[in-house]
């Protein structure tokens, strides 16, 4: 009888594993699409900011198809990541809530939620609107690079704290984080310099334009 029970047991440890490998690995490609995603459409911008194109900032279709696939990406973090949570509380008791670790993820993902209802809400129509990043008022542009910034550098984050198993338990929260709104800022930085040499350029172009289309007098030309 004793055999019996902890034959039952081992094979319900062995199926609560498989289910959270498997749950694991959902996590895991969901999280490597959406850091695909983000990083080949920052790629595609910063490139066209350097060469003056503006052609991917007014696709809009593919800002949506784009906005939409992260979303979904990131709404199979949250149903995935609440399983594997779930698994590990009854696995470990309420206090793996406790982990710092754990804590930063949670609070990142929850700041990448919040702040891609910002860019759908509020820079994705904008830059519809505006055909061009560089074409934003000052503020919105501003605030769209800001949001871009925590996109990315959130997306990279969390990626890290989801493989980095050295970082429980020996490490605070603050400690964990500290270099979270370093990254957040350095990338908001880069970013507003690249756009305001991209503008003065662009503004450049259009005084050489402008030059180069202006009648000549005649008369002044023979004098």
């Amino acid at each position: 009888m004793d055999f019996t029970i902890i034959t039952a047991l081992f094979e319900q440890k062995t199926t609560m594993e498989f289910m959270r490998l498997g749950i694991v690995y959902a996590h895991l490609i969901a999280c490597c699409v959406a850091i695909g995603m983000v990083l080949s459409s920052d790629f595609a911008m910063i490139k066209e900011l350097f060469k003056g194109g503006k052609s991917h900032l007014q696709d809009s279709q593919h800002m949506e198809s784009l906005q939409k696939s992260v979303s979904a990406a990131l709404a199979v973090l949250w149903v995935s990541g609440i399983a594997i949570i779930w698994l590990d509380i009854n696995a470990n008791g309420l206090s793996y809530l406790l982990n710092p670790k754990l804590q930063a993820k949670i609070t990142i993902v929850m700041l990448l939620t919040f702040n891609g209802m910002l860019l759908h809400g509020l820079v994705l129509p904008a830059l519809q609107k505006a055909g061009s990043l560089l074409e934003l008022n000052f503020s919105m542009r501003l605030f769209a690079l800001f949001a871009g910034a925590l996109s990315g550098v959130s997306w990279f984050y969390a990626a890290m704290l989801g493989v980095g198993r050295p970082l429980s338990w020996k490490y605070s929260l603050t400690e964990i984080l500290a270099a979270y709104p370093v990254m957040i800022v350095g990338g908001f930085v880069a970013m507003v310099l690249l756009t305001q040499w991209a503008k003065k350029r662009e503004a450049n172009q259009v005084g050489e334009l402008a030059l180069a289309t202006v009648p000549r007098n005649p008369a002044l030309a023979g004098a």
